[in-house]
């Protein structure tokens, strides 16, 4: 239990808990609430050299000289000092006015008595759990199933002016609750007032937006940076979800469609892929000398060939005979081979 002495509330009365003293920024915390404050161990108790940190991570609403002083006994440590910064937001408190703060709660006799390790001001950080965009999202979506029968699973929540910064204590597992929801069902338009069950900050201050439903549709994204020529595989890249309006044509909305296509230009990450970004890898370049294959029932023929144009697997082709100078249609069937059927170029005069 944080312990606040009943002199530091006689002498302070109200102001114990009041704001950050005179000419002191903002950013910094508010004034020490033990000022005047004595606690039951005397300083004599305590070790003669005293460290402090340099940065302080809680979770309660008040900083105690434990926070700040390890390795005092219980009454010192439980002694409340200052007020902590809101839920998931970082302060500072001057090393001077901890220290002013530790002698009037009887805690030091000297400054000397508390080792700074050099450092003017401890980091306060209050720690808690951020409320995200998509936390609303689902909240609202749940409650549009529940109260008015709409399945958003094909629309994305557009909150006007973006998603609020909401935190609420780290404690708290619970999901983003609809208070109060009111739906257009024409416009896709809606207000909703959303809370954490137990949070007292959003109790005070419930979560207000207001929005729109979007039509969406699957898109495939990189999931990194794919330079130029690289071959991109199922790890690289996710479906996702994205607003229809706006994307305009070509997007690749199977991942399928990506994998194992080779980049034809750099792609970033988190964009959407259009058909023009991939291509299927040639494994067959222009200019480069092939072996052609002449398969028939009970027949096999093999020479040497230039391709005049390249080719990804399954590609048909043009292949040139040096000696005959015939030009024969073939498949592309492996890494510098092309594969001639009866049926596209009829007997192979040019292996004669």
């Amino acid at each position: 239990m944080i312990r606040v002495s009943l002199i530091a509330l006689l002498l302070s009365g109200s102001a114990a808990l009041a704001a950050p003293q005179q000419g002191q920024h903002h950013p910094q915390l508010p004034a020490t609430i033990a000022s005047a404050s004595a606690v039951t161990a005397p300083a004599a108790a305590l070790p003669r050299k005293l460290q402090l940190r340099s940065e302080v991570s809680l979770s309660r609403d008040l900083v105690t000289f434990g926070d700040l002083i390890p390795g005092l006994p219980g009454d010192a440590a439980a002694t409340a000092a200052f007020r902590a910064p809101a839920l998931g937001e970082t302060g500072t408190i001057q090393v001077a006015r901890v220290v002013e703060g530790a002698r009037a709660a009887g805690i030091i006799r000297e400054a000397s008595d508390l080792d700074s390790q050099g450092f003017a001001q401890v980091v306060v950080t209050r720690t808690a759990r951020r409320i995200t965009a998509a936390d609303i999202e689902i909240a609202v979506k749940v409650g549009l199933q529940e109260r008015f029968g709409v399945d958003a699973r094909i629309f994305a929540l557009a909150i006007d002016g973006g998603a609020p910064a909401v935190a609420v204590e780290p404690e708290l597992t619970g999901d983003v609750g609809v208070l109060d929801l009111s739906f257009d069902s024409r416009s896709r338009r809606l207000l909703a007032r959303l809370a954490v069950p137990g949070s007292t900050a959003m109790r005070l201050k419930p979560l207000r937006i207001s929005g729109q439903l979007v039509e969406t549709m699957e898109v495939v994204v990189p999931k990194r940076l794919i330079a130029r020529g690289e071959t991109l595989g199922k790890d690289d890249v996710i479906v996702e979800r994205r607003p229809r309006e706006g994307q305009g044509g070509e997007i690749i909305s199977d991942a399928r469609a990506a994998v194992d296509k080779v980049a034809r230009r750099a792609l970033l990450a988190g964009v959407p892929l259009r058909g023009s970004d991939v291509q299927r890898e040639e494994i067959v370049g222009k200019g480069d000398l092939v072996t052609i294959v002449y398969e028939a029932p009970g027949l096999m023929i093999t020479l040497r060939g230039k391709a005049n144009e390249a080719g990804a697997m399954g590609d048909v082709v043009s292949v040139t005979n040096p000696q005959s100078k015939r030009v024969l249609q073939g498949k592309v069937s492996g890494p510098g081979r092309v594969s001639v059927q009866p049926s596209l170029n009829g007997r192979i005069a040019s292996a004669q």
